[in-house]
């Protein structure tokens, strides 16, 4: 009897094996655990194994039954379709983020839904100084007389309420920080934090240059996806925080780059039922 093909074929020796995957997803996107097995005729462990591997060094991103490449964002959503997304998940860390302000500090607070569910817990401060691009964060903080408030100015931007361009980075760039608090749409290990808007490049780079500390605060659903402009590379962070929604095997490659990675669980639902 004649031998098939893939018996004739050598084994592939694991880097091969994953080499290849590589060139499926680039061509496919994305892949069941099924298909990579019979791609390859090797077993289910096999085949988490070699995901997990690439997902360490930040090449593919687990889903659900299967892996993908990174996947671009060609824009980012407005601020209100976002802030109806991972409530919990915001909430829980803004809880983290807060941890690192301290009465007297002076810090940057990134537009966006995720750092917005920070705001009252700086507004518990005393002798804060709030720095922001974010016409939201304003809005809440106007009341509060025991907080100092500076908004940047800049471009309008009116999906996201906030501003951002040459004149609200040349502010920022006047200004010495404590914390700088970042928030992305797009994150991975090989891209860092990128973005679908050039404008808001140079404000962020200008936030963390002025900060003595920088932090990311990202969700995990956001992680292994880039936009078009590169902001800074994950280890330009002393802190990242995000969600448990990040694999072990991406939180692995993250940590080691050697930054302080946090990663949150969303408070119990009190509305959810008990069953």
């Amino acid at each position: 009897m004649t031998p098939s093909r893939q018996a004739e074929r050598p084994p592939l020796i694991p880097d091969q094996r994953r080499e290849l995957l590589l060139k499926h997803l680039r061509r496919d996107g994305v892949l069941s655990v099924q298909q990579i097995k019979q791609l390859f005729g090797v077993s289910h462990m096999t085949v988490r194994r070699d995901i997990a591997e690439l997902e360490q060094q930040g090449l593919v991103f687990s889903v659900p039954g299967g892996v993908r490449i990174a996947s671009h964002v060609p824009h980012e959503p407005s601020f209100q379709t976002k802030s109806l997304t991972e409530q919990r998940e915001k909430r829980a860390m803004a809880r983290e983020a807060a941890t690192l302000v301290r009465d007297g500090m002076t810090v940057y607070l990134d537009a966006g839904t995720t750092l917005h569910a920070l705001v009252p817990h700086l507004a518990e401060h005393r002798e804060l100084t709030v720095v922001t691009n974010d016409f939201n964060a304003v809005e809440l903080l106007n009341g509060a007389r025991h907080l100092e408030v500076i908004h940047i100015g800049g471009l309008v931007e009116p999906d996201n309420r906030s501003s951002v361009g040459r004149l609200a980075a040349a502010t920022v760039g006047q200004l010495v920080l404590d914390t700088a608090l970042i928030s992305t749409s797009s994150w991975d290990l090989i891209r860092g934090v990128t973005t679908p808007s050039e404008q808001k490049v140079e404000v962020k780079q200008a936030a963390m240059a002025a900060a003595s500390q920088s932090v990311l605060v990202a969700g995990a659903s956001k992680y292994g996806t880039f936009g078009k402009y590169k902001v800074t590379s994950l280890r330009s962070f002393d802190v990242i925080i995000t969600d448990t929604g990040l694999t072990e095997a991406a939180a692995e490659g993250i940590r080691g780059e050697g930054t302080d990675l946090r990663l949150t669980s969303p408070a119990p639902d009190p509305d959810a039922d008990d069953a």
